[in-house]
C-alpha cells in the first residue's frame, strides 16, 4: 500500500522530548575510529584528535571530586564548536562524541531543541537538561533575534551548571545571524554565544559529491506512480500538497512524519519561490537524510528547487546543505 504524508499528522508527548534527543540512526554505530580523514586536509585528524580529547575530558568531569554532603562539585562546561563545509564529517564526530560521553546526555538539531523548550517551558528544560554531562547540538544556526536570545540565555545557563555544550555549524560563531536580521542589535548575546565555544575548523571537499555524477533526472508521472506503488513504505505526494501539508506542522514534527517511510516519491516538483516554504524543505530533507529515506521526483530535478535568488540570499547555506542531501538521497533512489 502506498502512503501518503499528507494524511499524516504526527504527535510527540512533551514528556517523551527530552528522551528522543539522541542521534539519527544512521550514527548509531560511529566513533572516532571510524572516521577516516581525508589526508588531503589535515585539519581533519587533527578535528579527529581534539573531539576525542574533549570527550575523555567530559568521562573525568563526571568522575571528578565530591564536595560537601556527597555531591559532586561539577566545574563550569565547556564548549566545542565544529565549524566546516557540507559534507565533511561534523556530524559524524558530534555522535563520536555523543557516544563516547558518560550519561545522561542529549543529541538534537538546532530546530528539535528549541522546539524542546517551547514545548516544555524554560525552566523545565533548563532542569531536565542541567543532568546532562553535554549537550550535542547539530546544525547550529540563529535565524531570527528570539532564538539569538533563547539560546544564548539555554547555554549560558546550562554551562555555569557544568553542562558542556558541542555544537556544529558552517558559520563561525561570531557571524551566526548575519545576513538573515539585524545581527548587529543583538551582537552583545551573539558575542557571548561565541565566547562559550572553542572553535575547531574541519576543511575538506563534500564526500556526498566526490565521484559521483550529477543529479538525477526527474521520471515522468507515470513512472513514478508505477515505481512508488512497487515499492514497500513507499509513500507519494504532490509536490504542493506535501509543501501546504508541511506548513501545518511544526519543524520538530518532521522527523515523525517520515517514521516507518522506506521511500518517498514527489510529483511535480518544481522550483520554490515562497523562502517559509523552501526553509520548510530544509528541514524534511535533513529528516530524510537521517532516516536514509531515498527520493524519487517528476518535475524538475531536485538541484533546482531553490532558486538563484534564493542561494544568494541569508540562508544560502541552508539551500546547499539541503541540495546536498537530497542530491544524495536521489542517487541513492537512482541506483
Amino acid at each position: 500500500m502506498v502512503h501518503h504524508l499528507v494524511d499524516i499528522d504526527p504527535v510527540v508527548p512533551a514528556d517523551q522530548l527530552i528522551g528522543l534527543l539522541v542521534p539519527p540512526a544512521m550514527f548509531d554505530e560511529v566513533s572516532f575510529a571510524s572516521y577516516i580523514p581525508d589526508p588531503k586536509e589535515p585539519s581533519q585528524a587533527a578535528a579527529v584528535k581534539a573531539a576525542e580529547e574533549f570527550a575523555t575530558a567530559l568521562t573525568k568531569n563526571a568522575t571528578g571530586k565530591r564536595g560537601l554532603f556527597g555531591r559532586k562539585a561539577r566545574a563550569q562546561g565547556q564548549g566545542l564548536y565544529l565549524d566546516g563545509g557540507f559534507g565533511v564529517g561534523k556530524t559524524h564526530l558530534l555522535a563520536s562524541i555523543f557516544h563516547a560521553a558518560p550519561g545522561p546526555k542529549s543529541f538534537g538539531t538546532f530546530v528539535e531543541l528549541t522546539h524542546v523548550v517551547g514545548a516544555l517551558g524554560f525552566n523545565n528544560a533548563v532542569e531536565q537538561l542541567s543532568q546532562n554531562s553535554v549537550l550535542c547540538i547539530d546544525e547550529f544556526e540563529l535565524d531570527d533575534p528570539g532564538d539569538t536570545m533563547l539560546v544564548s540565555r539555554l547555554l549560558a545557563e546550562l554551562s555555569a551548571a557544568g553542562v558542556s555544550v558541542v555544537a556544529t555549524s558552517n558559520t563561525l560563531p561570531g557571524q551566526l545571524g548575519e545576513g538573515r536580521f539585524a545581527a548587529q542589535d543583538f551582537l552583545r548575546e551573539i558575542r557571548k554565544l561565541s565566547s562559550i565555544f572553542t572553535t575547531l575548523r574541519v576543511d575538506g571537499p563534500d564526500y556526498r559529491h566526490r565521484d559521483l555524477p550529477p543529479a538525477p533526472e526527474p521520471v515522468d508521472e507515470a513512472t513514478l506512480t508505477a515505481r512508488a506503488e512497487a515499492t514497500p513504505g513507499a509513500a507519494l505526494d504532490d509536490f504542493d500538497a506535501l509543501c501546504a501539508h508541511l506548513e501545518k506542522l511544526h519543524p520538530s514534527r518532521y522527523k515523525k512524519l517520515v517514521e516507518g517511510i522506506d521511500e518517498v516519491f514527489w510529483s511535480g516538483v518544481h522550483p520554490v519561490e515562497d523562502q517559509a516554504v523552501a526553509l520548510r524543505l530544509v528541514v524534511l530533507a535533513d529528516r530524510l537524510y537521517d532516516a536514509s529515506i531515498p527520493v524519487t521526483v517528476s518535475g524538475v530535478r531536485l538541484d533546482k528547487i531553490f532558486t538563484d535568488e534564493m542561494l544568494a540570499g541569508g540562508y544560502k547555506k541552508k539551500y546547499l546543505r539541503a541540495t546536498s542531501r537530497l542530491l544524495a538521497l536521489s542517487r541513492f533512489s537512482a541506483a
